[in-house]
Formats: structure tokens, sequence, C-alpha cells
């Protein structure tokens, strides 16, 4: 039986466009099905005690900018480590990522558009015409991206954010696999070895 990858994340985050196109080209050789979640990143940060990032000791902070530089080579990904437009409000692009799904399609098109437009780009992820013209970009029907502002999507959008809290998340990207919880792309490795061997998941 194909195994179901839960993949936790937020439209804004520089590590989920890092791992993004690696985490689904494992997912597609292990013939495993993708469920997209994103979630509220700032509300599971409060919850779990996490920092935003002006709020980190400048320690940590340069360290971060040392890894999206080694991250940004090992993928061979564009990434301005200062983006003009961050952080941003991710709301909208997150939303209509989930009216994607719940329509049935796949929202990967369009997600790979958002992470280039914060990261590569200086778009602004808060302007609902940016988001606009990546959906269009994306072949995504006007009603389809209406759809995002919906009370409905804004509903899935807090489930998300319930359902990551209580299956351990606390940042992003995360991915579930069997109720094990991957986080981080640097774990993409761990993840991809747990699909090849069909082990039982680890539990704390």
């Amino acid at each position: 039986m194909a195994a179901t990858i839960t993949y936790v994340f937020t439209s804004h985050s520089p590590w989920t466009y890092l791992g993004h196109a690696a985490f689904l080209d494992i997912a597609r050789r292990h013939g495993a099905a993708v469920e997209y979640r994103p979630v509220p990143l700032g509300a599971i940060f409060a919850e779990t005690g996490g920092q935003p990032l002006a709020k980190r000791h400048p320690v940590r902070q340069r360290y971060r900018l040392v890894e999206l530089q080694r991250w940004r080579a090992r993928r061979g990904l564009p990434l301005n480590l200062h983006p003009r437009f961050f952080p941003v409000a991710p709301a909208l692009a997150d939303r209509l990522a989930i009216a994607i799904a719940e329509a049935g399609g796949d929202p990967d098109p369009f997600l790979r558009r958002v992470f280039a437009a914060v990261w590569a780009e200086e778009r602004n992820l808060a302007d609902p015409a940016t988001i606009a013209d990546l959906a269009a970009a994306s072949g995504i029907a006007p009603e389809l991206q209406a759809r995002a502002g919906a009370p409905e999507i804004a509903a899935a959008y807090q489930r998300n954010r319930e359902m990551a809290e209580a299956a351990g998340v606390f940042g992003a990207p995360s991915y579930i696999l069997n109720g094990e919880l991957f986080w981080g792309q640097d774990r993409l490795d761990l993840l991809d070895d747990a699909l090849a061997t069909g082990r039982p998941p680890y539990t704390a």
C-alpha cells in the first residue's frame, strides 16, 4: 500500500523553498502520496516556544545566514539572503494552496512560483496582485483564486494548525510519515530511508 506523507509548511519559509523539489522527488520515487497542509507558522511558534527571526539571538541569526548559503549551493537554487519582502504575511498564498488541493489539483506548480517570488524575485506575497499573477501563470482559474478568501478555506487553514500542533510540529517544513515527524529539509535523507525500508515509525 502506498505511503502518504503529510507536508506541513508555509509559503514564505526559505527552508520549505530549499527542500520542496527534493522532497517531491523523493515522494514520487517511492510512489508516496503528498498531503499538502499549509499552516500559520507564527501561531505555531507562539504555541511551541519558537521565536520569530527578529527576536532570536544574533548568534542564531548569523548561523542561519551561513546555513542558507550552504543549502543554496547544495540545492542549486537562487536565494537572496535578505529579500525585500520578508517577513511577509503568507496567508493568501497558503490558503490558495489549500483551495487548489481541495479542488483536486496539484499545488506544486503554484508553490514553486510562490517560493521563487519571495526568495529569488523580490516580490510581495502579501499583495493580492502578486498572488493573482502567480496563480494565472500556474493555470489557476480566477474562480479558484477567489476561493482562497472563502470562510471554509480560512477554517481549513486553522484546522491544519490544530492538526500540526497535535502531531508535534514546531517548524517548517515538516514531513509526517506514519505518525513520525521529520522536521526540516535537512532531514529529507532520513525520510527517504524510512520510505525505502518501510520500517516502523520511531516514537518518543
